[in-house]
């Protein structure tokens, strides 16, 4: 749902012949966020993990990944290697399968003329200023915040759930998303780049694999910081 919704907005803005072409940054924004709203709710049976990076700063926080649930039958899930790793390689392939439908959906204004770094941008992020450690300082603040706001979240009575942590999806990327395209989760990045290798797009070019490790090990470095800030803070 993340992936399918949100690469689908950005689909919509860049690609030729939409009804949303030329939206706009904002539409991009709430587009996202309102992607996370229905990730969140679609994985809450496991703690809603649909971002590694947010895996990770759970971890560092030393809480289960997901308290569980009795009046559902939802057992609690502890953190350990062994769940991080189940939940890192099912986030991805949710994020790769998700661009792929993607595709489907959008497949004959990918089959446009268009230049392969849009098409690209609507799988995967990409730096406006190239330059590798800046990209990543920006991807650890954007994810820092991310997962220090949503560990708070718990510590309040909003009872606002999956629209808060929307909402704040809507925020980075509006106050902080300029930059780099605000990744701020690894397999948001990785798994539709895999699918952007992988799919037979008209005019693809290359999926910008010297970049890709910047979407992965900055927003994992975020993540941690921001866990274990909230942790220690809040």
């Amino acid at each position: 749902m993340l992936t399918l919704l949100g690469c689908g907005v950005v689909a919509n803005h860049l690609l030729a012949g939409t009804k949303g072409n030329g939206g706009g940054w904002l539409l991009i924004n709430f587009g996202w966020g309102l992607a996370v709203f229905a990730g969140v709710f679609v994985a809450y049976s496991t703690g809603a993990h649909i971002n590694p990076a947010v895996t990770v700063g759970l971890w560092a926080t030393g809480e289960p990944f997901f308290p569980g649930n009795e009046d559902l039958g939802l057992p609690v899930i502890e953190a350990s290697l062994g769940n991080a790793l189940v939940y890192f390689g099912a986030q991805i392939l949710g994020a790769f399968l998700g661009a792929v439908v993607m595709w489907v959906a959008y497949k004959q204004h990918f089959d446009r003329e268009l230049p392969a770094p849009a098409k690209l941008g609507v799988f995967s992020t990409g730096p406006e200023i190239r330059s590798y450690g800046w990209n990543t300082v920006t991807e650890i603040i954007g994810t820092f915040v991310l997962v220090f706001v949503i560990v708070a979240f718990g510590y309040t009575p909003s009872g606002l759930g999956p629209l808060a942590v929307a909402l704040l999806v809507v925020g980075i990327g509006a106050s902080l998303g300029g930059p780099t395209g605000y990744a701020i989760n690894p397999a948001r990045d990785l798994g539709p780049r895999i699918a952007h290798a992988i799919l037979p797009i008209r005019g693809k070019g290359p999926s910008d694999w010297g970049y890709s490790w910047v979407p992965i090990v900055g927003p994992l470095i975020g993540g941690a910081l921001g866990g274990f800030a909230a942790a220690n803070l809040l």
